[in-house]
């Protein structure tokens, strides 16, 4: 398993996004090093992984490498960060694996009861057909959350630029993506949230500029887990973690010194 390790510090597991590269989020793992040891992966499937995915655990076997990762760093508890569909890992490891969680962090997440929307599951059943539509839409599903994040134009296009980059040196798979998609209601989420017992944080952006996944549907795992907490990274929707990285690493970064400091 290919496991990458940045910064120093108390450890955390960053589960990457749908895409399955951790290269999509590199700026919030970044961001994140300056006060934490990171440690995070692209999911496993990714060539780049060194890990097959294996259909009979499904979900798990993301959880699997979570567990895997602690292991390897030779880490007994961490917090357990995840963003969008690595925010449903995130939830489910909390929710297995309790003795191995130090905290919890849930940013972006699908809420309980998504379902794709009618034409991306069109897109899933036949991906690779329909892929260049998907990306192509990308820009105008994120249009208005630049416009939020980003001050001035220049800012907008260099942060375009760079993902544009990431996905040519690294490009996604539509294939694995709509596969990913497809286990999001495969398992029983809200049973899971009944189960988890770590200090939990809960991130969306604003109502409004989220149009990959409804806010107030993220927003919903702060009720459904107990004594969780609720943040809203503002002028961001989706992507704030890496569109306002270093905002959304000072809202962990106080969380988990909060957690501390009430164990203590």
């Amino acid at each position: 398993m290919h496991i990458v390790e940045r910064g120093s510090g108390a450890p955390l597991v960053f589960i990457p996004t749908l895409h399955g590269r951790w290269e999509y989020v590199r700026a919030a793992v970044d961001a994140l090093a300056a006060s934490f040891r990171v440690i995070t992966f692209p999911l496993c499937g990714e060539p780049s992984s060194k890990m097959p995915f294996d259909p009979q655990l499904g979900i798990d076997n993301y959880t699997v490498q979570v567990e895997t990762a602690l292991d390897r760093a030779g880490i007994r508890r961490a917090t357990i960060c995840g963003v969008s569909f690595g925010g449903l890992v995130a939830l489910r490891f909390a929710a297995t694996h309790a003795g191995r969680v130090a905290s919890l962090v849930v940013a972006s997440a699908p809420g309980p009861g998504w379902h794709m929307r009618r034409r991306h599951e069109m897109y899933a059943r036949a991906p690779w057909m329909f892929a260049p539509v998907f990306f192509a839409e990308a820009p105008f599903r994120v249009r208005a959350e630049l416009n939020a994040a980003f001050d001035d134009r220049g800012a907008r296009w260099r942060f375009s630029r760079t993902m544009l980059w990431t996905l040519l040196r690294t490009p996604a798979s539509a294939s694995r993506m709509a596969h990913r998609a497809r286990l999001i209601t495969s398992f029983d989420v809200l049973a899971d949230c009944t189960r988890i017992v770590a200090p939990t944080l809960v991130i969306s952006g604003e109502l409004g500029l989220d149009h990959v996944v409804r806010a107030d549907g993220s927003q919903e795992y702060a009720t459904l887990i107990a004594g969780a907490q609720a943040a809203t990274l503002e002028r961001t929707g989706h992507f704030g973690s890496i569109t306002r990285p270093d905002a959304f690493a000072a809202l962990v970064r106080r969380f988990v010194d909060g957690t501390r400091d009430a164990a203590a």
